[in-house]
């Protein structure tokens, strides 16, 4: 069974990453006009600075043909200094007409094979210098092999795989605890609850659903609304204070529970209601099973019965606990957004917003592998409690 879910788990990542490569090329907009938009409206960019940045990200050329010199079918000029930009040996297009690059000489560009025609001044020039998207995608595999996820557009031109090096362990570390939680607190809950029906108990499930139907987004700021800015009683966001400085004391550990404490019960409360919903409801059909009233018949202390009946009504909360992780970690990345968590979700989000195409990327690939590995966790575990899962596959 573990060798037939291992081969899904790599069928399921490489149609992961596939997606991670086509999705962002398919949004509107460019990593280009993304920072030419900013630096423009502070002034800071000429026209010369935007044929730089382009041949940077390694978009091509962009120009119009002079008037003067007079262009001829096999030679023009641009103006600008774009020239410098094109590349001998490729193409451009000329209108609609395309030609090879044979050589450039200041603003003065000639062709290997004249033109059908003589071009018009002003008449756009280009050349892209970046392969088709089929050759960039079997590059973007290979690099992927060797564990090179590319370089970051706007974060200080950084590999990207050192950025998620950084941001990673903080998700971890929040996205473990919390969901550790949830899940131990939900199902001892649900246990409880469902033994004890019809008690005082039984208004935990309406709380706990409520908590589920609030968006992540929506109950993270109203978390930070009520216990950080209007109670003080924790930090508004961040990981540690600004004054701290990391080390292995006391003084740091303390600050990173206590700002780690409101988004981790912001995680358990929206993700404890699934656990603690399917708990009650397996549990309530196995304390009819015959084991269970056997159990009872012979005078079995009640923590034993509970926990011969809790036993077997676990199981399927393993198996759900595969489907839930997937929606506890994006509910986290949402999190971190608004706590201001140097997470994968913070990452994230500077990267959308800045159309960072190898960052979006190589975030998408590791919250895959998460959710994945998770999931291969949660599956050896169903076969270690379960041995006739084994057996049956």
């Amino acid at each position: 069974m573990l060798i037939r879910r291992v081969a899904f788990y790599l069928l399921a990542l490489l149609v992961a990453v596939t997606v991670s490569f086509f999705l962002p090329r398919m949004v509107p907009g460019n990593p280009v006009a993304s920072e030419l938009a900013v630096v423009s409206a502070r002034g800071e960019c000429t026209p010369a600075c935007v044929e730089a940045v382009e041949a940077r990200f390694g978009v091509g050329a962009d120009a119009a043909i002079l008037r003067s010199p007079a262009p001829t079918a096999a030679a023009f000029s641009v103006g600008g200094g774009a020239a410098g930009l094109f590349r001998t040996g490729k193409p451009v297009t000329v209108g609609q007409e395309t030609a090879t690059v044979q050589s450039v000489n200041g603003e003065r560009i000639t062709l290997t094979t004249p033109l059908a025609a003589v071009p018009r001044p002003g008449t756009t020039v280009t050349q892209n210098l970046a392969p088709g998207l089929i050759v960039q995608y079997f590059q973007y595999l290979g690099g992927l092999f060797q564990g090179n996820l590319g370089v970051s557009y706007f974060e200080g031109s950084q590999p990207v795989t050192t950025l998620i090096g950084t941001y990673l362990p903080w998700t971890l570390g929040l996205l473990g605890v919390a969901t550790v939680l949830a899940f131990v607190l939900g199902t001892g809950i649900g246990v409880l609850v469902a033994w004890r029906r019809g008690g005082r108990m039984d208004w935990l499930l309406p709380g706990a659903t409520f908590f589920q139907a609030i968006p992540p987004l929506f109950l993270s700021m109203v978390m930070v609304a009520i216990f950080a800015t209007a109670a003080h009683w924790l930090p508004t966001g961040g990981a540690y204070d600004a004054t701290d400085q990391p080390s292995w004391n006391l003084g740091f550990i303390g600050s990173l529970l206590d700002h780690a404490l409101l988004p981790a019960i912001t995680v358990v409360l929206f993700s404890m209601a699934g656990f603690m919903l399917g708990m009650r409801n397996q549990m309530l059909t196995t304390m009819d099973e015959d084991f269970v009233l056997v159990a009872r018949a012979k005078g079995l202390p009640t923590r034993q019965v509970i926990w011969y009946a809790a036993r077997n009504a676990m199981l399927p909360s393993i198996a759900n606990f595969s489907i839930a992780i997937s929606l506890v970690v994006a509910g986290q990345l949402l999190v971190e957004i608004v706590f201001n968590y140097p997470g994968i979700g913070e990452l994230l989000f500077k990267a959308v917003t800045g159309n960072d195409y190898p960052l979006v990327q190589g975030i998408f690939v590791v919250i895959v592998l998460v959710v994945l590995v998770a999931n291969l966790l949660a599956d050896a575990v169903y076969v270690l409690v379960d041995p006739r899962a084994g057996q049956e596959a």
